[in-house]
């Protein structure tokens, strides 16, 4: 199953699990998104979704960061020829906290929240990616 790039992305922030995320983003840091704003991300028409700005983009390849600089999002899908009917889309997801400086000392550290966190986002993404997976495999059916 072949998938581009835009259509990942739209799939990405617009399962039902990153929904509750879209959601938590809207009431605690009062910034709202739609299925509109992530299919306008998708296509390339928007520089902004939610909490986050666009930091850099190509063909098959999206970088956001958070409005702080300090998380960041990296989605990307390659096609896959296996040189039979088979050929397919591997898709790509990572996230990074940027560490910050401490106020006592030059060192940079990430900090007791991401500490703390960890261990939620792994299974988090993985529980977003199966969903993203579904998704695309739903929408891949019935085109």
């Amino acid at each position: 199953m072949r998938v581009s790039h835009a259509e990942y992305v739209e799939a990405f922030y617009t399962t039902a699990v990153f929904k509750a995320e879209r959601w938590l983003l809207k009431w605690a840091l009062s910034r709202p998104s739609s299925d509109r704003d992530a299919h306008q991300l998708a296509i390339g028409a928007s520089h902004t979704f939610a909490a986050w700005r666009v930091e850099g983009r190509d063909a098959n390849e999206l970088l956001l960061a958070d409005f702080t600089g300090r998380t960041k999002s990296w989605l990307m899908a390659t096609a896959i020829d296996s040189g039979n009917d088979s050929a397919g889309t591997r898709l790509y997801f990572g996230s990074a906290v940027m560490p910050v400086r401490r106020a006592d000392s030059r060192a940079r550290e990430l900090g007791f929240a991401f500490h703390s966190l960890l261990g939620f986002h792994k299974l988090y993404s993985r529980v977003l990616l199966s969903a993203v997976r579904a998704r695309v495999a739903r929408l891949n059916a019935s085109a």
